[in-house]
């Protein structure tokens, strides 16, 4: 089995960074993802995609996976860009393009 640690990234629909936090060691899933007929909830044959631990940073993440000696890899998050505006911003003699309303 390998399993992946990560950390998640913000949800663009949220506001909140709150689920940024913590690295997940989440286990890949050998098996495909199949949609059940009858209620199109998908499922696969073996449980594995199931594991999923969380820790609070990264060296802890990779300790507990050194220690019981499990294969992974590492995605290490992209850090996040402000591109810092004001409200005034949108009045502005200097900006680049005409504003139409």
């Amino acid at each position: 089995m390998i399993f992946r640690i990560y950390k998640h990234d913000k949800n663009t629909l949220n506001f909140s960074w709150s689920k940024n936090k913590s690295w997940i060691l989440e286990c890949c899933s050998e098996s495909r993802r199949i949609p059940e007929p009858l209620m199109g909830w998908v499922s696969a044959k073996d449980t594995n995609g199931q594991i999923c631990i969380t820790f609070d940073s990264k060296e802890e993440a990779i300790a507990f996976a050194n220690r019981n000696r499990l294969d992974f890899t590492l995605q290490d998050s992209r850090e996040r860009r402000l591109n810092p505006k004001s409200y005034a911003h949108n009045f502005a003699f200097n900006r680049r393009s005409q504003w139409t309303h």
